[in-house]
């Protein structure tokens, strides 16, 4: 058979494409392994996160010279302190070495033999003639086929995948030691006595309280900043638009025209009457910038002022009316020429900004409450420190 023919039979199709095939039912099998081992362990039956409970004990100072020994207990994700197993394939080599060996020998010997003899008289000569034949042969062949195959396939634990990874990170953030229980010690860790341990719960659920006001305040506080920022941001959109007003009215102050009957005048008395006309543009384009400069640091003062002149507003809510914009801000407004005209309803962003103002003042009024609140708590608690109370 010739060396090409060894190769006919050998189905590449299956020795190149069976392990990869593999390989990649493996994939999907792993896959769906981990995957169950999220489902399984990471949830319950009701398809809430299964977690563990961790509970430890914290101590800390009071200001009174007494400790809280508060029982804590923290809830963390069971993925989150397990490793989760992700074995992936990252590597299929396939190696296919075949070796035909073919050699073949011929040799062929025939062992005959045969002997004749004869005389002949040639003449007064007389031939005596005598021989022999022989042969050998003999025939050799030999062949040798070799073939080797190996399949070498390389997995790793790629650990969490990253979904799941950011998945708990964003609950870690919110995941939050819980208070369990908590009871009062002296500064050694001790039992107190009963008149010093009625004092001291007092002034810990006074701290409490102040503790619950001061989050009340920070959540206020962040809500009045909203709309002073939203405010501001309309005040800089309604400057804007007068800026606009004024940039097309300066482009329309041309004065180029005029400069031209300068020049081209044929007497003294055309070359001042130009020349006036040229010093009334010029006015007209001082006075619109003047304008511009006195809109524009209205509306800066505006947007610097806003929060101390909404706490104006909101301790004199009382005596407020109506639902505009308060006088107290003093902004200025313009009309398409350029004239001054009152700021109401007619321009831009002014019903926004009303509503803007009404919901600051609503929401400074409760930050007012909130800070009342919280200096009489405060107060109350220094006396019960100091023992001043009543």
């Amino acid at each position: 058979m010739a060396i090409a023919e060894q190769f006919a039979g050998l189905n590449m199709d299956q020795l190149i494409g069976g392990p990869l095939s593999a390989a990649a039912d493996a994939s999907t099998q792993l896959a769906n392994s981990t995957a169950n081992f999220i489902n399984r362990v990471g949830f319950d039956s009701n398809g809430k996160v299964r977690t563990v409970a961790f509970a430890y004990q914290k101590r800390s100072m009071n200001e009174d010279g007494t400790s809280n020994l508060d029982e804590m207990k923290v809830a963390v994700p069971m993925l989150a302190i397990v490793p989760i197993p992700n074995l992936q394939i990252d590597e299929v080599n396939i190696l296919f070495d075949m070796e035909v060996k073919q050699s073949e020998k011929s040799e062929s010997s025939t062992d005959m033999s045969a002997s004749m003899s004869g005389s002949a008289k040639l003449g007064i000569i007389k031939v005596n003639v005598s021989g022999s034949v022989s042969s050998h042969s003999s025939n050799t062949r030999s062949s040798d086929n070799s073939a080797k195959y190996h399949v070498d396939v390389r997995a790793t634990n790629h650990g969490m995948p990253e979904g799941l990874a950011r998945v708990l990170d964003m609950m870690a953030a919110n995941v939050a030691p819980a208070l369990v229980g908590s009871s009062i010690k002296d500064g050694n860790g001790q039992d107190l006595p009963e008149q010093a341990r009625i004092k001291a719960e007092k002034t810990k659920a006074l701290r409490q309280e102040i503790s619950q006001i001061e989050s009340r305040l920070k959540a206020a506080n962040e809500g009045l900043d909203n709309y002073l920022t939203q405010m501001k941001k309309l005040g800089t959109s309604q400057r804007n638009v007068y800026q606009g007003i004024f940039t097309k009215l300066l482009n329309s102050v041309d004065t180029s025209e005029v400069d031209k009957k300068i020049n081209e005048a044929e007497n003294d008395e055309a070359r001042a009457a130009a020349e006036s006309e040229k010093a009334d543009l010029e006015k007209q384009q001082a006075a619109y910038s003047a304008k511009l400069d006195e809109v524009n640091h209205s509306w800066s003062e505006f947007m610097d002022q806003a929060g101390d002149i909404i706490k104006l507003i909101a301790d004199n809510a009382d005596s407020q009316e109506g639902n505009g914009l308060s006088d107290m801000f003093s902004v200025k407004a313009v009309a398409e020429d350029g004239s001054d005209v009152q700021y109401d309803d007619s321009q831009s962003y002014y019903k926004a900004l009303a509503a803007a103002q009404k919901s600051a003042v609503k929401s400074q009024l409760n930050v007012t409450q909130i800070e009342n609140e919280l200096m009489d708590k405060r107060s109350e608690y220094s006396n019960v420190v100091s023992g001043s109370a009543k």
